[in-house]
């Protein structure tokens, strides 16, 4: 963990944030450094397609939340707040949980002006953009270049070959998961009251609402399947396929109307776990009868 002097440097000129730990306090920087060390299980606890890495952020933020939060009962609401779906690249990941550990604190210190809906506002609006960022730097570039030094050195029969491959890899990924740490939980205490008196947390949460409906939408239409091989047999003709008239109408109307029909039951209370199993019914009975 290293105190770099990089700066940030915001609009207004009288606030800078720069990594550097030495303006924390001591409970800050343990709390900070046990978020770093609990990051890297982030995908390890992963909750399923519907929340992916949920459950590993709750546990690398649990160190916030048990430090700002005096009450059983104010725990479990933030640990309720933060089991929606998260998924950003881990090496950058952590400037996520550094801002929202600021925002708990926020949350802690001023709950009657605090609104805790632009907490997960900020998480779906950085999942994007700092998985992009993150994935064509450390997956797209960083991971090729420590491949091809690892068998450069590896083929002439040298142990040096994956050590170097470990060690390029990993190095600046480490680096940038503490400094994310930091950065993240400057920003937060530093601009979250500015944000709320300019109005740009308002603009961030509808944004955010936006780009959740779309990815939903995206979800949908990507992992949602309906293809049936249901044809009508024509005499002295090729016999007509009902999926060409289905996408002729509107293509995945099945998959959304699928979609929608489990939402419709989510908002009726039914049971996830009925409904999951109902899907694996549905689904055995069509290819068993040879609907799709």
């Amino acid at each position: 963990m290293s105190d770099n002097n990089t700066q940030v440097v915001p609009a207004d000129d009288e606030v800078k944030v720069n990594l550097s730990t030495k303006d924390l306090s001591e409970e800050d920087r343990k709390m900070l450094a046990s978020i770093f060390r609990r990051s890297f299980s982030v995908f390890m606890m992963y909750a399923g397609a519907a929340r992916a890495g949920a459950d590993g952020f709750i546990h690398a933020l649990m160190p916030a939340i048990n430090r700002f939060y005096d009450t059983p009962e104010k725990r479990q609401e933030a640990m309720v707040r933060h089991s929606s779906w998260y998924n950003i690249t881990q090496n950058v990941g952590t400037l996520c949980m550094g801002l929202v550990a600021s925002m708990e604190r926020e949350n802690a210190e001023h709950p009657d002006d605090f609104d805790t809906e632009s907490i997960n506002a900020i998480k779906a609006s950085l999942m994007g953009p700092m998985s992009g960022i993150g994935d064509a730097i450390f997956w797209g570039v960083l991971r090729v270049i420590a491949a091809a030094v690892g068998i450069a050195v590896g083929s002439t029969g040298s142990i040096l070959g994956p050590i170097l491959f470990l060690l390029i890899y990993n190095v600046p990924s480490i680096l940038c998961r503490w400094w994310m740490t930091v950065l993240g939980y400057k920003l937060g205490t530093s601009f979250i009251t500015k944000m709320y008196s300019s109005g740009i947390m308002d603009l961030v949460t509808k944004c955010a609402s936006i780009l959740g409906l779309l990815m939903i939408g995206a979800m949908t239409a990507s992992f949602v399947q309906f293809q049936t091989i249901l044809a009508v047999p024509v005499q002295g003709s090729d016999p007509i396929a009902i999926q060409t008239y289905l996408d002729a109408i509107f293509k995945g109307i099945v998959p959304l109307g699928l979609t929608m029909g489990c939402l419709g039951l989510m908002k009726k209370n039914v049971n996830v776990v009925w409904i999951i199993i109902g899907l694996m019914v549905l689904g055995m009975c069509l290819g068993i009868f040879g609907i799709c």
